[in-house]
This record gives structure tokens, C-alpha cells and sequence, in this order.
């Protein structure tokens, strides 16, 4: 199914008695493509669905109508952990010297003040992968599972080597509402992103249903294109490539916008789509479930402009979508058309805001970003 799916260059064909045949190092050439990262990319979809299930079960059990009112955050701190914790533990067990870039550590779940977070995401993680981590810590100088797995996230990234990176609850206020949130997990090799896989449960599967069924898998291996699957635990389930909006007109476009305002510039997102005559309506929604939308041809532009001076991008808030879009035939930069830059470390120090768009339209978006901006300065 794969071989069918993936995007390969035209090789000679040569024609004998009517007959077409390609030569054989073509088959041989897909075939190696696809051996590239396959382990990485099972284990990958692995662990990110694990986590899924880890973040779907704490919503189940522990987000009530009170937890909203009073904007109770423990539930989405529990579904953090956990979600690291199952992802790192897995990552440890297939690859043991990769380190991983992680947002979260696991100070809040040390000592007596700790101990009933940290049992009750340790009962969790159990739960889901069937594995007996252990939470004591009396059994010193040896540390718990749980807080090891976690602390496997603590890896300061760089231009050198392979390293994952980790974002295990984007859009936890999506996560709280019951609405968008992802797990996102990507590798990186040599400062330069190669895979990414990124699990939305909430995700409806086809956006023109939108209360059928729900549960979205998107995975990209450089050069392999992007894939859509329904998120489950089935390692056949069937994937389906994805392409992004063909969309040859920016009238014609739509906007993913970020829900919360603290997370993009609305106000300039506005005026951006009346230079580009954008009139439909936006869809809005938290994490990296955007890059999923304009992935598959939901939306044509995703924009995340500064909305300060100083705040500076988390590598793992971009690295899994940046890859799926790319590997979708879109295009990625920062507001300047500048690559994000993977290499520097845990953020994208070198550039500033985010800008993914379909192809097509990408260069007359950013045309419009950069004279929206200069002129708001």
C-alpha cells in the first residue's frame, strides 16, 4: 500500500513489444526510500498513540464540569506526564542512546509533596501500556520508572547527531474543552528534521463529517510524503496519502488561526486576509492539529505571528508539523521566508513566527505577511 502511495521521480521507460518495463533499479531505489527510518517511523506512530490513549483516559476520568469552571489545570499536568512518560519509555526500549528534547520534567512529581501526582500518573501509564513502572521513591539510589522516563526529556538538542523531540499535550486548553489538542513526536538527524508523527484524538477523520468519526494520525518521513491514518492500536491500519489544497487563488483560501490570542496576532491575521481577498471564514483551532488541516487540504494558510518582541518558539511545538506539510507538497518558513532552523537547540532562536501554506500560494502570503507587519511597526 505504501509502495503505491509514496511520491518517486519519473525513471526511463523502455518499451518492448508493446509492453512497458521499468528498469529495475527503480524498484530498487523506492524500496531502499522506504526502508529509511522504517523502524523509527513504528515505533514512532507506536508512542504516539499510546499517548493518545493515556491523554483520552484522563480526560474520561478526571475533567468534570467543575474542573472547567474553576479552570483546573491538574488533569492536563497528569495527561502531561503521562503522555511523556509512555512515549519516552517506549523510545528507551527501541532506541536507548537516542536522547530527547522534552517540554516537561519531572520536579513536580518528586518527594512527599509529589507522591499522589505521581502515583496517579504512574497508575495511568501502567494501565495503558501494560508495563509495572514504579513510582517509589524508598528504593533510593535507584529512581523511580516513572520520573527516569520523564527526565529522558531534558536533552538540550543541537546541530550534531539524532535526538527526538516531544511535545506530549499541544493546545492544552484545547485538551481541557474537550476540543483540538495533539502528541507530537519528530526526529531529528543532524539538525534537520526527518520524521514526524503527529496523534490527534479529537481530529475528525474526514472534516466534511464533522461528527463522524474522530481520531486522526498524521506521519512524514522525508521524502516518503505524508500520511493520514485513523488513530488506533491496529499497527495495519490503512493509511492514505495526503496532499495539501490545490487552491490556485488566495480569494479562494481559507485560515487555521490559533484559538487562544496570546498564541498569534489576530488583529494582523485580519488585515492579512483582506491584502490576500480571503472572505471565508476561519477555522480555528489549538496545536499542531492545524498543520494537520492544511496537510490534507482542510485550510490553506496557517499563521503564527509574533506577538512579542521576546517570545521565541519551542522546536517542539513545530518540528512534526513542519515535516507533515513539507512532505504534503506545502511549504514552511518564519515570517521573514526564512527554514525553521532545528539545529540551534530547544527553540527556534533564529526565526520569527511561523507561516505554512500551501504551495501554490505560499510566496504571495508571505508577500502580504511582511507588508502587514512593516506596516504595523
Amino acid at each position: 500500500m505504501l509502495v503505491q502511495a509514496v511520491r518517486s521521480q519519473p525513471t526511463p521507460t523502455i518499451t518492448l513489444c508493446s509492453l512497458q518495463y521499468r528498469p529495475l533499479t527503480s524498484a530498487r531505489n523506492l524500496s531502499t526510500r522506504l526502508e529509511y527510518l522504517a523502524k523509527e517511523r513504528a515505533v514512532a506512530i507506536e508512542a504516539v498513540e499510546r499517548a493518545s490513549q493515556v491523554c483520552q483516559a484522563v480526560f474520561k476520568r478526571l475533567i468534570t464540569a467543575e474542573t472547567l469552571t474553576k479552570k483546573d489545570k491538574s488533569p492536563v499536568t497528569v495527561a502531561d506526564f503521562g503522555a511523556q512518560a509512555v512515549v519516552n519509555h517506549i523510545l528507551e526500549r527501541h532506541f536507548p542512546d537516542d536522547p530527547v528534547v522534552g517540554e516537561e520534567d519531572s520536579k513536580d512529581l518528586q518527594g512527599e509533596d509529589g507522591r499522589v501526582l505521581r502515583e496517579k500518573v504512574t497508575e495511568l501509564v501502567n494501565a495503558t501500556t501494560g508495563d509495572a513502572m514504579s513510582s517509589d521513591e524508598a528504593s533510593y539510589p535507584m529512581r523511580p520508572d516513572i520520573l527516569r522516563a520523564i527526565d529522558r526529556g531534558q536533552y538540550a538538542g543541537g546541530p550534531q547527531g539524532r535526538h527526538w523531540t516531544l511535545d506530549p499535550i499541544d493546545g492544552t486548553k484545547g485538551f481541557l474543552r474537550g476540543e483540538q489538542f495533539a502528541v507530537c513526536l519528530a526526529l531529528i538527524i543532524d539538525g534537520q528534521v526527518e520524521l514526524g508523527v503527529v496523534g490527534c484524538p479529537n481530529l475528525p477523520y474526514d472534516m466534511s463529517k464533522p461528527d463522524g468519526e474522530r481520531g486522526v494520525l498524521m506521519v512524514a518521513v522525508k521524502g516518503q510524503g505524508a500520511f493520514q491514518r485513523k488513530l488506533s492500536t491496529d499497527s495495519l491500519e490503512k493509511e492514505t496519502p495526503v496532499y495539501v489544497s490545490r487552491v490556485q487563488s488566495t480569494a479562494d483560501a481559507v485560515f487555521c488561526e490559533s484559538v487562544e490570542a496570546q498564541h498569534s496576532d489576530h488583529s494582523s491575521n485580519f488585515i492579512i486576509a483582506q491584502l490576500l481577498g480571503i472572505t471565508k471564514p476561519s477555522v480555528r483551532m489549538d496545536s499542531q492539529c492545524k498543520y494537520a488541516s492544511v496537510a490534507r487540504g482542510d485550510a490553506e494558510i496557517y499563521l503564527r505571528l509574533p506577538v512579542s518582541e521576546t517570545y521565541v518558539e519551542k522546536i517542539w511545538d513545530h518540528a512534526s508539523g513542519n515535516i507533515i506539510i513539507h512532505e504534503a507538497g506545502g511549504r514552511v518558513s518564519d515570517i521573514n521566508g526564512k527554514p525553521l532552523d532545528f539545529s540551534i537547540g530547544r527553540t527556534l532562536s533564529a526565526n520569527r513566527g511561523v507561516v505554512a501554506a500551501s504551495a501554490k500560494i505560499f510566496d504571495e502570503v508571505i508577500s502580504a505577511v511582511q507588508t502587514t507587519l512593516k506596516n504595523v511597526k
